[in-house]
């Protein structure tokens, strides 16, 4: 019988933790998911990004913030000044949540049953890289790190600190972006979230 939390070959190798959690069965969203999608970045990053979960993109090529999403990100990033190759990005979740509408895979947001589960493989990565600042991608990221009661809307670009990370700064997940009304609403959207990222760079020294 596999365990809900298979022990990797190595628990100092960020690869044999990632596949490790290829076999983890703590939630049940592995019985819908094509795969695990764990983080990717280098083993020293400075800079950590989590965000909520991979979408139908990251879950199809197994890869965090691949699609839409995560372009936005890499755009977001480099207004910034920010290299994308020099951080570590994943999320709080490793499995794609979705309903069927159509012919479409529509994201679902997780809930804590969800979550709590995998935040054993959020910690391990954690504990790896040793990433100086961490940024929460939305509430689900936020939440997972800082506590159910807190609220991104209030506390974004603020820098906190979490029993998993000591420094922690939140904002708001691309995503979010995308979703946004109208142009006018993206642009300004997406102003508020260069503005946060440059705010990390600042903090990052």
């Amino acid at each position: 019988m596999t365990s809900r939390y298979p022990e990797p070959t190595s628990i100092s190798s960020l690869r044999a933790v990632a596949a490790a959690a290829t076999r983890c069965r703590a939630c049940d969203l592995w019985k819908t998911g094509t795969q695990t999608v764990f983080g990717q970045g280098p083993r020293d990053a400075r800079l950590m990004f989590i965000g909520e979960q991979p979408g139908d993109a990251e879950d199809k090529q197994g890869e965090p913030f691949v699609g839409p999403a995560g372009r936005l990100l890499d755009e977001a990033l480099e207004a910034a000044g920010i290299d994308r190759t020099s951080v570590y990005v994943t999320n709080a979740v490793k499995h794609f949540k979705w309903r069927p509408k159509g012919k479409r895979r529509v994201h679902e947001k997780p809930d804590r049953t969800e979550i709590r589960p995998c935040q054993h493989w959020l910690e391990l990565e954690l504990r790896l890289v040793k990433p100086d600042l961490v940024v929460a991608l939305g509430a689900t990221a936020a939440q997972a790190l800082l506590g159910p009661s807190f609220r991104v809307t209030a506390e974004r670009g603020k820098l906190r600190s979490s029993p998993l990370a000591p420094r922690v700064v939140a904002t708001v997940h691309p995503s979010s972006i995308l979703r946004a009304p109208d142009d006018a609403s993206r642009r300004t959207d997406m102003s508020a979230f260069v503005r946060d990222l440059r705010t990390v760079k600042k903090l990052l020294g």
